[in-house]
């Protein structure tokens, strides 16, 4: 996932249930990936104004259930992105095949998420930020909304989960089902809690792998759990390497290895941080962490020099910018790191979910879904990796209490159920066949 990364009254949003549609002719469905089914459903681009004739194409991706059908189970694996290309490899299709044992599983890829503009977003900023690069940034951002007011078209100000969250209700209507069962995961968890809060009646049974909270509004409070994460995983890191021969620096202090290394003059400290962050919630890369630090603080700088990703023409970022429109002046910029330092001060401040520092920055203000309390509605399953830095515990922890549902702590990272942990699985699909929650005292390991 990438991660993809300001206390703003949205005006007009919707009234709950607005221009909802009901079930009539299933979609046009036809074969696609080698053996799957693939089909869009068009709906209002307007979910404010669902009568204005302006339409827009919500793709959709579906696996047959294989025996004793129970229904369909809506899917999203996260983003914000267009994931049914995907389903092309086999390696990718494989992670929803258990799924589809008792559903039909239909993906669907978010409204405005195969826009390719002609130019690319900028870059994330370095950390820490400065008042010029912070500058340059958001004329970027500004830039980047011109270049593409073409191809956005209908889209612009209608890409947040509110929109989403409607053209769900369409598609379980298009496929005639009575209630939702949803399956979301990452930024897909945004999406359930935009539809729990509009559509909670019309809810079968609702899994959110990975919660990415979306209701706290102060964004120190939403960053500060995924900063000290982050920085609690460079210590479980140091822990690992003490008792673990094979590690790169076993028998040396990690943390002042660290120090040392971002404090060396030929060192990009930004790059480090960036290099370390991306990496540190994941323990299978830990001996490539410590190697790299072990060649850095002996002079190889190799393993730190950055290697930029592709260009991202698309709209993930203005999606997720309605959806979190935090603060994005300079000062309210700075004292944000400055508080995340304060918790987080080796990595975790640096390494913000989402690029919460700046990230939205010029970003245009419009169509925006600022994060708001959810009501109970407690038979939905949630559950987080305590070690993942990206969708922290805590906001797991906080939506689970607002709904009153279950909450399955789990001892990983990101995606719990798309990367295998088999805990985490056997749970989901005893709820998913027979709603059956997992018991108040159950836990699942990390993966084994």
């Amino acid at each position: 996932m990438k991660a993809l990364f300001k206390l703003v009254v949205a005006a007009g949003l919707f009234a709950a249930g607005a221009g909802t549609a009901t079930a009539d002719e299933g979609p046009a469905w036809r074969e696609c990936h080698d053996g799957l089914w693939c089909a869009e459903v068009q709906v209002p681009a307007d979910w404010t104004s669902p009568a204005d004739g302006s339409r827009v194409a919500i793709p959709l991706l579906k696996i047959p259930a294989r025996d004793r059908k129970l229904g369909v189970l809506l899917v999203n694996p996260g983003g914000p992105a267009a994931v049914i290309p995907n389903f092309g490899f086999p390696g990718y299709r494989d992670q929803f095949a258990d799924l589809a044992a008792r559903f039909d599983v239909v993906v669907f890829d978010p409204r405005g998420m195969g826009v390719r503009c002609p130019t690319a977003n900028p870059a994330p900023m370095p950390a820490p930020v400065t008042e010029s690069a912070h500058r340059e940034h958001t004329a970027a951002n500004e830039r980047f909304a011109v270049d593409c007011a073409d191809a956005m078209g209908a889209y612009r100000g209608r890409l947040n989960a509110r929109q989403v969250a409607h053209d769900l209700d369409a598609i379980r209507g298009r496929l005639g089902e009575r209630r939702l069962n949803y399956f979301g995961s990452s930024y897909g968890t945004v999406y359930g809690q935009a539809y729990a809060a509009l559509f909670g009646h019309r809810v079968g049974r609702m899994y959110l792998d990975s919660v990415l909270d979306h209701t706290r509004r102060d964004p120190a409070d939403w960053a500060r759990a995924g900063a000290v994460t982050a920085e609690h995983n460079l210590h479980r890191m140091a822990r690992w390497c003490a008792g673990n021969a094979g590690c790169a620096l076993h028998g040396r202090d990690v943390l002042a290895v660290w120090d040392r290394v971002l404090s060396m003059p030929a060192v990009d400290a930004s790059a480090v941080l960036s290099w370390a962050g991306a990496r540190i919630g994941d323990d299978r890369i830990w001996p490539t962490l410590t190697a790299g630090l072990a060649q850095a603080e002996a002079g190889d700088l190799s393993a730190l020099t950055p290697r930029p990703g592709p260009p991202d023409f698309g709209l993930a970022r203005t999606a997720f910018c309605a959806d979190f429109p935090h603060q994005d002046d300079f000062a309210t910029v700075r004292r944000l790191e400055d508080r995340l330092r304060a918790v987080a001060p080796r990595l975790g401040w640096a390494k913000t979910p989402w690029q919460v520092t700046g990230h939205c920055s010029g970003v245009p203000r419009v169509g925006l879904n600022p994060p708001a309390a959810l009501s109970a509605m407690p038979r939905v399953l949630i559950a987080n990796g305590e070690h993942d830095p990206l969708t922290p515990a805590e906001h797991g922890r906080r939506v689970a209490a607002q709904l009153r549902g279950t909450y399955l702590p789990t001892a990983g990272n990101h995606a719990l159920y798309l990367r295998g942990n088999a805990c985490v699985r056997d749970h989901v699909h005893r709820y998913l066949w027979t709603g059956a929650l997992p018991a108040p005292d159950a836990r699942c390991g990390a993966p084994g």
